[in-house]
């Protein structure tokens, strides 16, 4: 497996989806990932791969159901969402929805200080692309999220 494995305490997403080379060209084309490592069994499935999305590691595989294996899709949607930091928001968001992933809503420039995009992929999951907009300390983030529970 790729050097990355060997760092302890790194967390790595591990993607199950329907369709693992799929998700994987998707990535490349529209994160700009870069495949590291792929295990393909004799039945077609890639019973694992490793990407490295802006120097982060994401590991993924098929779905394999006889071991409880299944993606968002199959079980009726994601229980989380991947975030991840993108030089322009609106030009990925483009990407991503023309490579086939779905804008979950509009982008908007957020009161803590990011312009955020959320798309489902076309392998359901859900994923926040953003880039800081202002360099808000904590404090001046809580103030204005305070300020939107007052209105």
């Amino acid at each position: 497996m790729s050097e990355n494995t060997s760092q302890h305490g790194a967390l790595i997403p591990y993607l199950i989806v329907d369709g693992a080379a799929a998700a994987i060209d998707f990535y490349v084309q529209v994160f700009r990932a870069i495949e590291t490592y792929r295990l393909v069994g004799r039945d077609g499935r890639v019973g694992h791969a490793e990407l490295t999305i802006g120097g982060a590691q994401l590991s993924l595989a098929d779905e394999y159901p006889e071991i409880g294996h299944i993606g968002p899709i199959k079980r009726g949607g994601t229980s989380c969402s991947l975030s991840m930091r993108v030089d322009d928001v609106d030009v990925t968001v483009e990407r991503a929805v023309r490579a086939g992933a779905k804008l979950e809503r509009p982008i908007i420039d957020e009161f803590y200080g990011e312009r955020v995009g959320w798309i489902h992929d076309p392998f359901g999951h859900r994923w926040s692309l953003r880039k800081t907009i202002e360099a808000l300390t904590p404090e001046m983030v809580k103030q204005r999220f305070d300020a939107l529970a007052d209105q």
